[in-house]
């Protein structure tokens, strides 16, 4: 498992990452204080505060480049 920050502070953004993480068959799970919510869930991220830095967590290890190369506009540092 890797946990990267990633931003997703528009609406649009939301969407594309929504769509690239559905194209890898591994879990996703985006963490804001308490809350864990499936990556893959629309409706979970927009229950999120997307003002601030979330936590992602990528439960792969096989592709984990891959990932990290797809999901690269989202991450910040």
């Amino acid at each position: 498992m890797k946990t990267v920050k990633i931003s997703l502070n528009s609406i649009d953004k939301v969407k594309a990452f929504v769509n690239d993480v559905t194209k890898f068959n591994t879990d996703f799970d985006l963490v804001s204080g308490r809350y864990v919510i499936d990556a893959k869930s629309i409706m979970g991220i927009f229950s999120l505060d997307l003002s601030k830095a979330i936590d992602l967590n990528i439960h792969d290890d096989d592709n984990m480049d891959d990932i990290l190369k797809t999901l690269a506009p989202y991450i910040v540092e």
